[in-house]
């Protein structure tokens, strides 16, 4: 039914307009991104909320004045065009907007990446009706990241589904705030379901430099084999900002070969610490020039003019994997030999920029702060945004195993977080077993802690556990509903 409004009128101009026209329009000027989201929405049949959701994860709704992010993507919608891809212009052919105006107008960016994402959607074959279910899209969304494997693909599109299960409350430069609802949604991944689940227990890698980290590896164009540290020293630890996001980030660097090969060692995640190795510390990735041969890389996603990127969960990582590599190396916990992209002699770069505090960086990376010498990483930083402790169990003195619930898509996660030989990969395991399912367990040698391990268990009993040291928990199913 639609809504009935009174039959009021405002003269304007000498033409008689209905007040609920009025009142949209009065929104919009107040709230354009907000208004654009909503126009672009209904133009090209999108579903509001995932398309928002798909925009933050890329760019958190900064369009940056139409500067282009490392893998030469424009605007909040992150319209690419790159030798790889041309999202731009196919927007321009879809929209009949200039090239110009998408890369730098708000609004015409956003109904761009609509009519982009719409039009994959028409290629994959989703109907009108399919169109109002956001699950049916997911294959659209992992085509609209130009991701260079189906892992990459799904690490991309379950980013976006995950922010709408959580809900998104994102603030643009701007001042305007706009908002997301929690929403769980299952999502239909058709092929993708067979992908690799690069944030799954299964990606973490045994044979990693550093515990607890994801491998995928670059492409062999954009890193040089060698065999550090026999034949160059490394003494410095060069700190990045990705200027894009995550997933976008490990696609980039996957793609090759071209005019510019680039990498780093690692790639950390914003909103909760995930990291990615993908170039072994022993080869020189192509990062910071003249210290390529000298260094280990990290980047960190997102963009140097905008603050909300720099997490405390990134933080806590970051640090724990620049001690890692610096106490392996005999690298001095400082300054000098823990420095910023800007820093390296001859760049033009100038991340990690202003908004990244090096105060409270160092402090992690020394133990001066935040609690001395105390496990870098919490339960919830593990588990990522939306997940709270509702129980645990210690483990003796070498641990305690938590266990999380997430309201907003009815997940469980569990995480065993060290307290003794952090920064020494030793046995350490975290399981979690769903009423009815085969059991899920993250099992290794960790610097820090084991898991995540999430699973979805609305009104589902479950088993949890994990172990550190000599000392195991079981518990029995509980936690029902």
């Amino acid at each position: 039914m639609q809504p009935r409004f009174r039959r009021s009128a405002l003269l304007l101009a000498g033409a008689l307009l209905p007040l609920p026209l009025l009142m949209g329009q009065a929104t919009a000027a107040a709230d354009p991104i907000a208004g654009a989201f909503a126009k672009a929405a209904t133009t090209y049949d999108v579903p509001r909320d995932l398309l928002v959701s798909l925009a933050y994860a890329e760019t958190h709704l900064d369009g940056h004045d139409g500067a282009p992010s490392a893998s030469g993507g424009y605007g909040v919608m992150h319209l690419v065009s790159n030798p790889k891809a041309d999202a731009l212009a196919r927007a321009a052919t879809l929209t009949g907007q200039g090239v110009a105006k998408l890369k730098s107008d708000d609004a015409a960016n956003i109904a761009g990446g609509a009519a982009v994402l719409r039009a994959h959607a028409d290629d994959l074959g989703v109907s009108a009706a399919a169109r109002k279910d956001p699950a049916k899209w997911y294959q659209a969304v992992a085509k609209y990241g130009n991701a260079s494997s189906p892992d990459v693909a799904r690490l991309y599109a379950d980013t976006v589904y995950d922010l709408m299960a959580e809900g998104v409350r994102a603030t643009t430069p701007d001042g305007e705030t706009v908002t997301v609802q929690p929403r769980a949604v299952e999502p239909e991944r058709g092929p993708y379901a067979k992908a690799k689940d690069l944030d799954g227990p299964a990606a973490l890698a045994a044979n990693t430099d550093y515990p607890g980290a994801r491998w995928v590896p670059a492409h062999s164009s954009n890193y040089a084999v060698s065999n550090r540290p026999t034949s160059d020293t490394i003494d410095r630890i060069v700190i990045h900002v990705t200027q894009g996001s995550y997933a976008g980030t490990i696609s980039w660097f996957q793609n090759g070969p071209r005019a510019n090969p680039s990498s780093a060692h690692y790639v950390i995640r914003s909103s909760d610490g995930a990291i990615t190795q993908m170039v072994r510390e022993k080869d020189r990735a192509f990062h910071a020039g003249s210290f390529n041969r000298r260094s280990v890389g990290i980047e960190h996603e997102g963009f140097v003019d905008n603050a909300t990127w720099f997490t405390d969960a990134m933080y806590r990582a970051s640090a724990a994997l620049t001690r890692n590599i610096a106490d392996r190396y005999g690298i001095p916990k400082d300054r000098t030999h823990i420095v910023g992209h800007h820093a390296v002699p001859g760049t033009d770069h100038t991340d990690p920029g202003p908004h990244w505090n090096w105060t409270t960086y160092m402090q992690y990376v020394t133990g001066s702060g935040g609690g001395g010498g105390a496990n870098p990483h919490t339960p919830e930083s593990v588990c990522g945004s939306g997940y709270k402790v509702i129980d645990s169990a210690v483990l003796g003195t070498a641990g305690t195993v938590f266990l999380l619930y997430n309201t907003a898509n009815g997940s469980n996660c569990v995480a065993t977080i060290k307290k003794t030989s952090l920064g020494t990969a030793t046995a350490t395991s975290a399981y979690l077993e769903v009423e009815g399912k085969p059991r899920v367990t993250d099992i290794g040698n960790f610097a820090y802690y084991a898991g995540p391990v999430r699973a979805a268990a609305a009104d589902k009993c479950v088993k949890w556990g994990g172990k550190a040291g000599t000392a195991t928990y079981t518990s029995p199913f509980e936690h029902c509903g």
